[in-house]
């Protein structure tokens, strides 16, 4: 393969850009990934919460042992 001379000007300007716009997208994926990983955790929190509570609603009623076969 030949070598390649210097770049031309706009060559030059559009490598720029699209590295530019490389590094904005990175950003972005990396912010949405830790806004999701963070609503992740979130809503595990309230599942656990929401099992607890049905949990105790189930001992209240007095069917916890069929409550736990079930989960098994």
């Amino acid at each position: 393969m030949a070598a390649r001379g210097p770049e031309a000007p706009s060559g030059r300007a559009l490598r720029d850009a699209a590295e530019n716009l490389f590094q904005e997208l990175q950003e972005h994926f990396q912010a949405l990934t830790a806004t999701l990983n963070l609503r992740m955790e979130e809503m595990g929190g309230r599942i656990e919460d929401l099992q607890k509570n049905v949990n105790d609603l189930m001992v209240q009623a007095g069917i916890e042992g069929s409550a736990q076969e079930q989960m098994t």
